[in-house]
């Protein structure tokens, strides 16, 4: 799971595994293949790099 800020600040952790898109219009938006949508501050590219860092300590243990 990975660690994002939703807009009003407040911490949200989200399967990345289960992540469908995410998108900058300009804010931010995660959609999650359930239909769940998740405003959060983290752009694209940050996003991105947390679920790859995720999965590299996954595969390490």
């Amino acid at each position: 799971m990975i660690m994002l800020t939703r807009v009003n600040g407040t911490t949200l952790l989200i399967n990345e595994s289960f992540i469908e898109t995410a998108e900058e219009t300009p804010d931010t938006v995660v959609t999650m293949q359930n239909g769940h949508r998740y405003f959060v501050k983290e752009t694209v590219d940050e996003i991105l790099q947390k679920a790859m860092e995720f999965e590299k300590e996954k595969n390490i243990r």
